[in-house]
């Protein structure tokens, strides 16, 4: 036979199996189709926010968050957390399960090496002797093997390698995204418990002074100075004052539980915000706020976490697919032993003993009533059903972050706002204290005046946790890590 003849039937061959697997092949969904475009604005639209922290525009780079946590406990709080977090362990873990998933489907790929030895001993019966004596008989053998062994002619393993390998990539976005959300949340559950302790501690100094115009007023009750009306109106007060105080203090007992929580342990006392009625205020640059700059390009969002994690679970979908198809095509194994035998233990590595087999085999679906083109169905209707959970990720991001944005344009605007109107309330405060002193206005105006000075306070010191609280949520919805 010439080299022709023996290179044609391989040749065709050849080209039939690379003609085949080009059918095995899939278009890639989402960001990996040259036709596909992303759901959002090409820029957020965004005016320019001056911070103090630099936020680089490559989608490459992401915030780290101890540019933007300043202060030492804040920072030691969170290290806390990072180590004793349960749901960051859980992430951590399932980074695990993943990796020996990613291991397991490469060892499918690879031939599976087994080794065995044995004895057998049999005796015969007269009867069934040729000879008509029967005897015992005794058989040595030790064999290494290759057990049906799958050829990948159709790429069906690779693309499970390769489905198993964007889970673990998924697997590890979702745990920064996870990590990123746990430094956020400290962060602010911190910041809260410090603005609830100044909230507390004006709330308890109004009881005082509530309850020192009670004394004073039931006093000039007696004398006839006040009428009832004023006395009850100023009852209502003090007892409006004492429900507050009640909670407030409630509310930082439930701020230290969700600390708790969050940190997976008790929160040492050394590394608590300060309480007071400055609380807060001492803790103004406790984060650092990030410099944003205007029509920020929205290919940002994809060094979300979140996003990394949708775009690699779409990814497995996609090798899914064309893992599902290549089942399609024939399965071709190979199992294969080499050995020795001996009907003596001593003879079994002598000369001659050897042993060997070879069993190629080709499995061929022909009819399965629907089984494997149901399992090409499923396979993309999750991939279609995890395309439009990535693009519902993307815009979800999208408006995260515009909206941290809308905040943080008029939050300066609004701090002036309300300062400017506690200044007010105050200077309103101490007139009508003036005229009631000089007997101009009844007690029910110096009430009045003491409620809006009070709930201008309180708006204040909202306001200011909600400027910190966004510092830290443009942290997060910017791919902080």
């Amino acid at each position: 036979m010439t080299t022709r003849a023996i290179l044609k039937p391989i040749a065709l061959a050849a080209a039939l199996v690379t003609l085949l697997a080009g059918c095995v092949t899939t278009q890639p969904s989402g960001p990996g189709d040259p036709q596909w475009q992303a759901p959002v604005p090409a820029t957020l639209g965004a005016s320019a926010v001056a911070g103090t922290a630099t936020l680089a525009a490559s989608a490459d780079a992401t915030p780290d968050w101890q540019s933007v946590v300043l202060d030492t406990r804040l920072r030691q709080t969170i290290a806390l957390a990072l180590t004793q977090n349960r749901d960051l362990r859980v992430a951590l873990r399932n980074i695990d399960a993943a990796r020996a998933a990613v291991s397991s489907a490469t060892a499918d790929r690879l031939p599976t090496l087994k080794a065995s030895a044995g004895t057998t001993t049999s005796k015969t019966a007269d009867d069934l002797s040729s000879s008509g004596h029967g005897g015992a008989s005794r058989q040595h053998s030790a064999s290494l093997g290759v057990s049906a062994w799958e050829i990948d002619l159709w790429g069906r393993l690779a693309r499970l390698d390769e489905a198993a390998q964007a889970k673990l990539l998924a697997s590890e976005a979702t745990a920064r995204s996870v990590q990123a959300t746990l430094i956020a949340e400290t962060a602010t559950a911190w910041l809260t418990l410090a603005a609830d302790q100044q909230s507390l501690a004006l709330d308890e100094e109004t009881l005082a002074s509530q309850q020192q115009t009670l004394a004073l007023s039931e006093q000039q009750k007696a004398l006839g100075a006040i009428s009832a009306l004023d006395l009850a109106a100023v009852q209502a007060a003090a007892q409006t004052a004492r429900l507050n105080a009640a909670t407030a203090r409630s509310q930082v007992a439930q701020d230290l539980n969700a600390l708790r929580l969050l940190l997976g342990t008790e929160p040492p006392a050394d590394l608590l915000p300060p309480a007071g009625p400055n609380a807060l205020d001492q803790t103004a640059q406790a984060t650092a706020l990030l410099g944003v700059p205007a029509d920020l390009p929205s290919s940002v969002l994809l060094r979300r976490p979140d996003v990394m994690a949708a775009e690699f679970t779409l990814q497995a979908n996609d090798a899914n697919v064309a893992a599902a198809r290549a089942a399609l095509f024939p399965t071709v194994s190979l199992t294969a032993t080499a050995g020795t035998a001996s009907t003596a233990l001593s003879g079994l590595f002598s000369a001659g003993n050897g042993t060997w087999t070879v069993a190629p085999a080709l499995s061929l679906p022909i009819f399965d009533w629907g089984s494997r083109q149901a399992a090409i169905d499923t396979a993309r209707a999750n991939q279609q059903a995890q395309l439009a959970t990535y693009e519902k990720t993307l815009q979800t991001a999208f408006r995260e972050v515009a909206d941290a944005l809308a905040v943080r344009a008029q939050l300066d605007e609004r701090l002036d706002a309300q300062t400017q109107q506690v200044q007010a309330y105050a200077q309103a405060l101490k007139l009508t204290e003036t005229r009631r002193a000089l007997g101009a206005d009844s007690a029910l105006t110096v009430l009045e005046a003491q409620r809006s000075y009070w709930s201008a306070r309180q708006s204040l010191i909202s306001l200011k946790l909600a400027e910190q609280s966004n510092r830290l949520t443009l942290f997060k919805v910017l791919g902080g890590a």
